[in-house]
This record gives structure tokens, C-alpha cells and sequence, in this order.
């Protein structure tokens, strides 16, 4: 440039250049774009800053596209199983060193089984080189013993074992994604697992063989049966021969309390004179209340009524797209509380004894804590059915609930503004796959048997939905943040804490959880203040050890109470020193109630509700809630 442009451009002040500049994307604006030979000019909208796709459209856009690949995946979502194979994958790739160790026990492995398939040439009996896990039950048929099917299910199991190796410790991946991809590939491998294939399977083979055939006629029957009923939303094959009201559900009562959430439901006493103080049953929101009144043999209800206590239950109304907005507090509210409320008023100056099971006891938990910061001392005693309250050790469900997979389900439920428990329904039967998915295939499917349905597989079936603001709140504020257990969780915006529970606690934990790991609900010990906690576990599953009527079969309970000076023992040291009990445990609940309540007795109430204090009998149970498809 000439030494005189330079200095010319020295003396140009910058506000005379800001101003050129401006003048120049003014003209640049105004100027014909015809004639420039561009495109017209772009919206105003785009010059003035303002986004061409507004931001709630777009949202609602990946919204629907989520909600209906949700359909699709059973509420599972992809992209975390995505993510968490690659944080595998990309460690085990930069991993030689395991990647020497894994090819090494590979190597073993079919070492191994080379040289039993060898010894089973010259004798059959050999002894296996590998055994299935405790639960694993598929390949306990003297079948698969023989050959080749010994050869076939010790190959699986061997695999499975590597794949285990390969999926666990691979330094630097995240724990959570270590679970899920150790969880996944186990699914993936039981599908091809040969006791799933009727040309592997000796049972089946044998089956067919004996039945020309029929035994697999009558499975495909029975899987278009079922595809059926799953297809046009109707209930599975027997239930026919259940009646909610009648072979279920049938303990005689009053609806005497109603609002838009919940009925209430007082049962009638059997006996001539009842216990003062009255029981509160909260049963989970997620399924209809009759898990706790099945049939006259194994109801709940029935054997405390028999034992002179005077029971109300909470029946849940079953929410539709209209109640897309109740929240955790109007659960609370309209829950717990009313019926809190309603009780006092009809058995008026008695404390109440309130129990609740599984997520019912997580609402009720929260209701007592609000109610012991607000010094509401309405409560007696607190009982607990295979409630957490402390979900850091959740066991495998947590898999499914992370930031993304709630991101997921909330997608699904903004869409129908409700979650379908059947959506959900995949997930729950993969954490027990064996047991619920695999063994049914085989059972009904291949060999062609039906099993009669229980009364709580019909209650089972029988499922309800949860409004999407309320299960949206549960997953992120109770499940994935544990608000509740950490202090955080706030009721009329204070917080409420689980230590200021300090009535008695009975708090019942089942072996077999796969829902509430016992462990998990161990955890009472460290959360709550109680000047006593009384801890059981029994026999049996998050359903079955709960209907643990007394003379059934095989059932077990250990059981012991710590008083406030007493030291923390941890859960498996308390479960090896602490003496186990044979039978049912009721008998030790309905004991350690009377106990708690003083057990004076009054005269049975000649009807129920309180019709000159406002709760007149509105329907006969189990009352039109449950009744709701």
C-alpha cells in the first residue's frame, strides 16, 4: 500500500469507520438481490435475530419422537445402552492387557471343555467343569446329562462365564455403565441359551417325542392366546375364574370416604370387641391395593380383622390422561392425609397405626415425616412392607433409571399424559428373565403345559397407571436424586427428614426382592431416630413374602428390635448371628401391634364410618376404584 493511503487511513477517526461500515451493510440490505444474482433476501426474522424454529415446537418434536420409540423399546431407553457399551467398548479396546487375559481364559475355557467332552466319550458320568449359578434352574433335568446335551448346556454356561469376565472389571469404565452392559449381555446370551430351543432342549424333545407332536400344537395355541389378550387389552387365560369383589378382594367392608384419588375403605369387624387404636393400610399407587386382601385364605386384611383390629385401606383411583398433573404432593395430600384425616374423624382420640407397602410406604414415610417436623402426633407406630426409603442400593432396577432413561419415559408420558404399567412391564421381567420370560416360553410355549393362574397372578395382571407429573417427580426427586433419604425433599416448601420419625418402626424386608433388596431396606436402621426399630425378613419375594399367610408351606423370618443405645450391626452380619423362625410371620406383626397400642379392647362398632360426623357408607367394598379398567 502507498505510504500515503497509510497515512490517510491514520487520520480517519474509528467513528467515521464505524460509521462507513454501517452505511454499507444499509445499502448492502436496500440493494436488489435480482441484480447481484443472489437468492431473495432471508426472512426478517433471521436479520433481527429470532430463531426460525421455535423452541417449544422443536421440543415437542423430540418429544414425540422419543415417546414413540419408547412404544417401541418397552420404555427402555436405547441411547443409555448405547452409551454405555461404547464407555466399554472404547476402554476394553485401549486395554491390551486385558485383552491378553481374556483371550487367555477363552483358551482355558475350551481347554476344559475339550477335555470333558474327551472324558464323556469313554463314561457319561462325569463330573461337570462348570455349575450354574444357585438360581439357575434350567438345567436341572436329568436330561441334561446325557449326551450331547451335557456337552451343549456346559458350552453355554462356559461362554457365559467369559462373557462375564469380559464385561466386569475393564479399568475406567463408570460403574453404572459396567452394570448395564454386564446386565445386557447376560440378556442377550439367555436367548440363545439351548434350553430355549426346542432342538437343544431334552425336555421338549422327549415331550414331543412321547405327544407326536401335540405338545408344541398346543403351545403355538397358547402363545396366540396370549398374543391375543396382550393385543386387544384383555386379561391373560383363567382369569375368568377370579371376581374382584367376590374370590378376591371379598373381605366384607364400607367404602366411607371418596375423593378424586383415593376410597376409603373400613372393613367390618368379625369379632365382638376391637382394639381402640386402628390400623391404616397405604398400599402401592402402581398396582390395585388387593395384593394385601386376596383370597379368604391369604388375605392380610382378613386375619388382622380376625384378630380384633379395626382396618381401613386406601384404594387408589386408576388416573387417566385428565389427571396428567397430580403430583407426589397431591398424593400426599389427597392420599395419605385424607385418609389420615378421615379415620381420625370416625374413631376420634385414638392414635393410628399406619402401615404401608412398597411405594406406599415411601408416600407414607414422607406424609410421617412432614407430620413429625409439624408436631402432628396422630401417628402410633409406622410399619413397613418392602418399603425403601434409600435408594443409592436399588439392585438392578437402577439400571433403568438414569437421567437419560427418565428423560426417555417422560417423553412417553408427556404424550398420554399417563405411564402405563405394561409399558414398564419388559423391564421388571428382565431383572428375573429366567424366571418370568424364559421359563414360561418353555413351560407353555414348547412343551405345551398351562399352569393354572393364582390369585396373585391374576392380581398381577391386574395393573394400573401413574399420572406423568407424579411418576416423573418420584423417578427424578425420590429414585434418581434421593431427596428424601438426603434431606432435600421438601413438603409446604420446608424439607422433611426420615430422622425425625421417632415413633416405632416395623420394618419387613423379603429375601428375594428383586424390587426392594432387603439390604436396601436394612437401611432403616441408619436413616431413622425411632427410639425403636424392629427389622424382619422373611422368606420368599417382594410379593410372596408379604402374603405370607400362617400355615403356608416352607415360610421362614428372622426378626430382631434395636433400641435407641443399641449399635449399628450391618445387614449381612445381622443376617448370619440372628436365629430364623419357622412360619408365618403376621402372628410376630399382629403381636408386636397389640404390644405397641397397649391392647386395650372396646366394643365393635355396630356399623361403619361415622355417618353423624359426615362419613356416611357410600358403596359396599371393595368399592368402584378398583373396579376402573
Amino acid at each position: 500500500m502507498a505510504k500515503g493511503n497509510v497515512t490517510a487511513l491514520r487520520q480517519v477517526s474509528p467513528s467515521r469507520v464505524t460509521n462507513v461500515v454501517k452505511d454499507a451493510a444499509a445499502n448492502e440490505r436496500t440493494r436488489p438481490r435480482a441484480a447481484l444474482g443472489n437468492p431473495s433476501p432471508l426472512p426478517d426474522a433471521y436479520t433481527l435475530g429470532r430463531p426460525l424454529v421455535d423452541a417449544e415446537i422443536a421440543q415437542r418434536m423430540d418429544r414425540r419422537l422419543n415417546a414413540n420409540l419408547a412404544r417401541l423399546t418397552a420404555g427402555v431407553a436405547p441411547r443409555a445402552l448405547a452409551m454405555a457399551f461404547a464407555d466399554w467398548w472404547v476402554h476394553l479396546a485401549t486395554s491390551p492387557g486385558r485383552q491378553l487375559q481374556l483371550l487367555e481364559k477363552a483358551s482355558r475355557k475350551a481347554h476344559t471343555l475339550s477335555g470333558y467332552a474327551a472324558r464323556c466319550q469313554s463314561n457319561v458320568d462325569q463330573a461337570p467343569c462348570i455349575e450354574p449359578l444357585p438360581q439357575d434352574k434350567r438345567f436341572v433335568s436329568p436330561g441334561w446329562q446325557q449326551w450331547p446335551f451335557n456337552l451343549m448346556h456346559q458350552s453355554f454356561l462356559l461362554t457365559q462365564q467369559w462373557w462375564h469376565n469380559a464385561t466386569t472389571g475393564v479399568q475406567g469404565v463408570a460403574k453404572r455403565n459396567e452394570e448395564i452392559v454386564e446386565f445386557a449381555v447376560r440378556q442377550m446370551l439367555d436367548v440363545f441359551s439351548p434350553a430355549n430351543n426346542p432342538l437343544t432342549n431334552p425336555e421338549v424333545l422327549q415331550a414331543t417325542a412321547q405327544q407326536g407332536g401335540m405338545n408344541l400344537v398346543k403351545g403355538i395355541m397358547h402363545f396366540f392366546e396370549d398374543w391375543q389378550a396382550a393385543t386387544q387389552g384383555q386379561r391373560p387365560a383363567g382369569s375368568e375364574e377370579f371376581t374382584v369383589g367376590e374370590n378376591v378382594a371379598g373381605t366384607p367392608g364400607k367404602v366411607v370416604f371418596r375423593n378424586r384419588l383415593i376410597e376409603l375403605i373400613q372393613y367390618a369387624p368379625t369379632t365382638d370387641n376391637v382394639y381402640a387404636e386402628p390400623v391404616l393400610i397405604v398400599p402401592a399407587w402402581i398396582m390395585k391395593y388387593y395384593i394385601l386382601d386376596l383370597s379368604t385364605h391369604n388375605s392380610l386384611v382378613k386375619y388382622l380383622v380376625a384378630q380384633g383390629h379395626t382396618v381401613f385401606m386406601v384404594s387408589w383411583h386408576n388416573p387417566s390422561a385428565e389427571d396428567r398433573d397430580l403430583g407426589m404432593d397431591d398424593y400426599r395430600r389427597l392420599g395419605v392425609m385424607a385418609a389420615l384425616d378421615a379415620v381420625s374423624n370416625m374413631v376420634p382420640n385414638q392414635p393410628i397405626h399406619a402401615v404401608g407397602y412398597c411405594l406406599g410406604g415411601t408416600l407414607l414415610s414422607i406424609a410421617a415425616a412432614a407430620m413429625a417436623r409439624d408436631g402432628d402426633d396422630r401417628l402410633k407406630t409406622l410399619t413397613l412392607l418392602a418399603t425403601q426409603l434409600d435408594f443409592t442400593e436399588a439392585g438392578e432396577l437402577m439400571l433403568f433409571v438414569n437421567e437419560g432413561q427418565i428423560a426417555f419415559l417422560e417423553s412417553m408420558m408427556w404424550d398420554q399424559g399417563y405411564l402405563d404399567t405394561k409399558q414398564m412391564a419388559g423391564a421388571f421381567q428382565m431383572l428375573r428373565s429366567n424366571d418370568l420370560i424364559w421359563s414360561r416360553v418353555i413351560r407353555e410355549y414348547l412343551l405345551g403345559e398351562r399352569s393354572p393362574l393364582t390369585d396373585l397372578m391374576f392380581w398381577n395382571a391386574d395393573k394400573t397407571r401413574m399420572p406423568y407429573r407424579m411418576h416423573s417427580e418420584y423417578l427424578r426427586d425420590i429414585f434418581l436424586n434421593n431427596d428424601f433419604a438426603q434431606g432435600r425433599y421438601k413438603v409446604a416448601d420446608k424439607p422433611v427428614t426420615i430422622s425425625d420419625i421417632r415413633i416405632p418402626i416395623f420394618a419387613v424386608g423379603t429375601v428375594k426382592d428383586h424390587v426392594v433388596p432387603w439390604r436396601s431396606a436394612y437401611k432403616i436402621h441408619l436413616l431413622s431416630d425411632a427410639k425403636e426399630v424392629t427389622f424382619l425378613l422373611t422368606s420368599g419375594g417382594h410379593n410372596a413374602g408379604i402374603v405370607s399367610e400362617p400355615g403356608h408351606p416352607r415360610r421362614r423370618f428372622q426378626v430382631t428390635t434395636v433400641g435407641e443405645g443399641d449399635t449399628y450391626v450391618d445387614p449381612d452380619t445381622w443376617q448370619a448371628q440372628t436365629p430364623t423362625q419357622p412360619g408365618s410371620w403376621w402372628p410376630m406383626w399382629d403381636a408386636w401391634l397389640v404390644d405397641r397400642s397397649g391392647g386395650r379392647r372396646v366394643k365393635a362398632p355396630r356399623t361403619c364410618g361415622a355417618p353423624g360426623r359426615g362419613f356416611d357408607v357410600l358403596d359396599d367394598a371393595p368399592g368402584t376404584y378398583v373396579l376402573e379398567p
